[in-house]
């Protein structure tokens, strides 16, 4: 305290105070303290006078049991554990419950039944342990760092684990410990491996060792988020811990490896320097996705990993930013902070990091990256901060960079070239606009990298290899010269910002970088753009109600070539056979139409698997699996790329689809090849399909992982009857709103089924409104995120944005109606007059 004639105000939240004494003398309610809804406030008049330290001791209890919001201490399974990001500490005891109040957590003493809980862990080292009597024991543990309360853990209860240890560079021999429930501990062995190879790649990378004797992972079935970088304790959803073969997919064990590696790099860009408030949020979470991004591209493909970052940015992110709910990576203001946990924070937060790194290139990076690290160890800072140690380590401008924290929404590049022959110059006009977002009409110029490459029209030969350009202004012209012979601009190489593109390619331009060009993200681009161009060319025409021509002969030759090529990366090769995100490709519609987009992709398939139909199936079976399971590279894009074929084989819906998706899910060894062939026989009516889901539940029931891909699937049929499966999934027995994965897996799959949650007659609104509201009353930040799939509803025709905007109205107005989901569905009603 500064001042003893300052109150002290403490957060807190749904405590039962047992008792409060300061400096051994018991406080007296109303006349020392009060309390709210909010917290207590200690008064001045309670404090010693002329004295800076006290000594405050709050005895509070707490219900973990009742705890349907999973923040703070609940119970999950056969375990106690806590939640404390953003503000959950609140709900443990009082405390001011802010980032920037960092403290040592030297002594955390748990106690509890040996039998009931034989694990009792928290942050940091064990100091010490022992029995109370016959029944039960305690433990002592200590952070000897200083972090603010959110990184604050406990987990209690009856948990079996695997060991391991590693060696740090500078010698520390750090015990590593995954705990979950003991019937699952044989999923445990990839998220090891993927952390000892994030301790490795830290060292290596950044030469950021790390600095406690013990790190522990404890996997919990019912949790809101993906996982949590508590410091020395981190606690994780099982989806992102669990994994073996039988009941895991390859894009499971993709992103365990990413997500464990995510939360133990926090362990510097989170814990060690933290946020100074909760706005500068992705300050360690875009700079810690983009480290992730990297390492991910490290263990596997930087080409197959870019491309899979930018499809998610492009079908979440970008939707985010067009909608009413758009907000800048630092936002600028919130009611609940948990809603601010979005694509834009993490997904956009990266790329812009991406863009530092563009701009300083590697080494100038990690220059600022150390820098940041000399000045900040230990303390609660701001984005700015970040940005002014990449400006200072590497002697540059980052001025204008501040704007992409700044301003919302997402710039359009336009490019404009033309070559001189006579002068043998080619030169490039590029220009930026960005649309008005909310509480942000006018937008200042971007500062944006753009890396660009040139190749010779006549034989695809790269004439200049990739150039970094630096848009500063709203137009600049750069001029190349001693170009030799007319080019083909490759623009946007690497997807070096996170923009629109929009360059008048021709057809033949964009097959032609779909051959030549050597920048692979640029290569897939190029068969991105081209099938996009022509599925929303589809659309306009199925809007007016005119029949589908034929598909672009050159769109079905580039294909083809791609199919039929051997010595192509597989996953590379499945990810340029895919079609463009439907999500994405409707944020290209000035008005979207679900219905007139689901038409013209599946045209597209149908016709891909008439022309092609007989070569698919030799390239299908070409790739059948030569013996059991195994996980690495070659084989995971062997997978991946026949999994995508038989896609494409299934369309046609006659018995010999039903007969190759059915042989293929009962003859697979692994969850992968089942949940390929699965997904597709959901879309057909057959006894086939009946036969497989029933075989699928049977095998999953015991496993909730497994039970939340079986409802998912049903969910994201393109049969007609799928509303009222999904209700009547919502009866199973299996099914509850309490956990926030099985919610997500049937209903949050729902609401990403186009066609279905847009039905003509809003029957989709209607069932998820009412979800919403129901969930609002169990777990309110899962309903507010759930709420999210209404905030695009401006971008639809007038009939849905009615029948949308009555939901969003009925939520608004539901009884008790958290402060979460109402700050989601307010936002979304308030900025309808910023948006087209």
């Amino acid at each position: 305290m500064n001042s003893s004639d300052e109150d002290l105000f403490l957060d807190g939240e749904d405590l039962e105070l047992i008792g409060i004494n300061l400096n051994g003398q018991q406080l007296k309610e109303s006349i020392d303290f009060k309390i709210d809804l909010k917290g207590m406030t200690i008064h001045s008049s309670a404090f010693p006078k002329d004295s800076e330290a006290f000594d405050l001791n709050i005895t509070v209890k707490v219900r973990p049991d009742l705890n349907t919001k999973l923040a703070g201490l609940y119970k999950s399974g056969k375990m106690l554990c806590t939640q404390c990001e953003a503000e959950g500490f609140r709900r443990i005891t009082y405390f001011q419950d802010r980032p920037d109040v960092m403290a040592k957590f030297s002594r955390v003493r748990l106690e509890a039944d040996k039998k009931m809980c034989p694990v009792l862990l928290s942050n940091g080292n064990k100091l010490e342990s022992g029995d109370i009597g016959a029944d039960r024991h305690y433990v002592i543990w200590e952070d000897p760092f200083l972090k603010p309360c959110y990184l604050f853990a406990v987990v209690a209860g009856d948990l079996g684990s695997i060991k391991d240890s590693y060696r740090t560079k500078g010698g520390r021999n750090v015990h590593l410990e995954i705990y979950t429930e003991s019937e699952n501990v044989d999923k445990l062995d990839w998220a090891m491996e993927s952390l000892k190879a994030s301790m490795k790649w830290d060292e290596t990378t950044y030469d950021l060792e790390y600095d406690l004797d013990m790190f522990n992972i404890v996997a919990v079935n019912d949790f809101n988020m993906g996982a949590m970088e508590n410091k020395g304790l981190n606690i994780f959803n099982t989806a992102y811990v669990l994994a073996k073969p039988e009941t895991a997919t390859d894009n499971d064990y993709e992103n365990i490896e990413g997500v464990v590696g995510h939360e133990y790099f926090h362990n510097w860009t989170g814990n060690r320097v933290t946020c100074r408030d909760w706005f500068q949020l992705t300050l360690k979470e875009g700079l810690t996705v983009f480290r992730d991004q990297q390492f991910s591209s490290f263990m596997g493909s930087d080409a197959v990993n870019r491309i899979e970052n930018v499809r998610g940015l492009r079908a979440r992110q970008f939707p985010e930013d067009s909608s009413p709910l758009a907000h800048p990576i630092r936002p600028e203001q919130y009611q609940v902070m948990d809603n601010f946990y979005t694509s834009t924070v993490y997904q956009k937060g990266a790329e812009v990091i991406r863009m530092y790194h563009t701009l300083l290139g590697d080494k100038g990076f990690k220059k600022g990256m150390k820098l940041y690290f000399e000045r900040h160890d230990g303390k609660a800072v701001t984005c700015d901060d970040f940005r002014f140690a990449m400006a200072d380590a590497n002697k540059v401008d980052l001025d204008q960079f501040e704007r992409w924290y700044l301003q919302a929404g997402t710039p359009t590049l336009e490019a404009f070239g033309k070559y001189d022959e006579a002068e043998k110059t080619y030169s490039l006009t590029l220009r930026q606009l960005t649309k008005p977002t909310p509480n942000q009409s006018e937008k200042l110029p971007f500062h944006i990298p753009v890396a660009v490459g040139l190749l010779r029209k006549s034989d695809g030969v790269e004439i200049m290899p990739t150039k970094v350009l630096e848009l500063k202004e709203s137009e600049q012209t750069f001029l190349f010269e001693g170009v030799e012979g007319e080019p083909v601009p490759s623009i946007l190489r690497n997807f070096s910002a996170p923009v629109k593109l929009r360059f008048e390619y021709s057809d033949e331009d964009l097959a032609f970088l779909m051959k030549y060009d050597t920048d692979s993200f640029n290569c897939w681009e190029a068969g991105q753009q081209l099938a996009q161009r022509m599925i929303l060319g589809l659309t306009d025409l199925a809007q007016k109600g005119e029949p589908l021509p034929e598909i672009s002969p050159i769109f079905l030759d580039s294909f083809e070539a791609t199919l039929m090529q051997g010595n192509m990366d597989k996953s590379l090769q499945a990810y340029a056979l895919s079609l463009p995100v439907a999500s994405a490709m409707a944020e290209e519609m000035d008005v979207i139409d679900p219905d007139a987009l689901s038409s013209a992709i599946k045209h597209v398939k149908l016709s891909i698997n008439a022309a092609l139909k007989q070569k698919l199936l030799n390239r299908y079976t070409a790739l059948a699996p030569s013996g059991p399971y195994v996980k690495s590279s070659d084989e995971v894009g062997r997978r991946r790329l026949r999994n995508i074929i038989l896609g494409y084989l299934h369309v046609s819906k006659d018995s010999d689809a039903i007969e190759l998706c059915y042989d293929q899910y009962v003859s697979a060894d692994n969850m992968t090849d089942k949940m390929a062939a699965i997904s597709c026989l959901v879309n057909i009516e057959s006894s086939k399909t009946d036969l497989a889901l029933k075989s699928f539940y049977e095998f999953g029931k015991d496993d909730p992982l497994v039970l939340n891909k079986w409802f998912s699937i049903q969910a994201l049929s393109d049969l007609p009857n799928v509303l009222e499966k999904v209700k009547t999934l919502t009866e199973h027995p299996d099914f509850t709103l309490k956990n926030p994965n099985r919610l997500r897996s049937l209903i949050g799959a729902f609401t990403g089924n186009m066609t279905k949650f847009h039905a003509k007659d809003g029957s989709g609104y209607e069932f998820v409104g009412k979800v919403v509201i129901e969930t609002d009353k169990i777990n309110a930040q899962v309903a507010s995120r759930l709420a999210g799939c209404f905030r695009q509803w401006k971008r639809f025709d007038e009939s849905r944005q009615s029948m949308m905007k009555e939901q969003l109205l009925r939520i608004k107005n539901a009884e008790g109606v958290s402060r979460d989901t109402l700050e989601v569905v307010s936002g979304a009603l308030a900025n309808e007059s910023m948006m087209p």
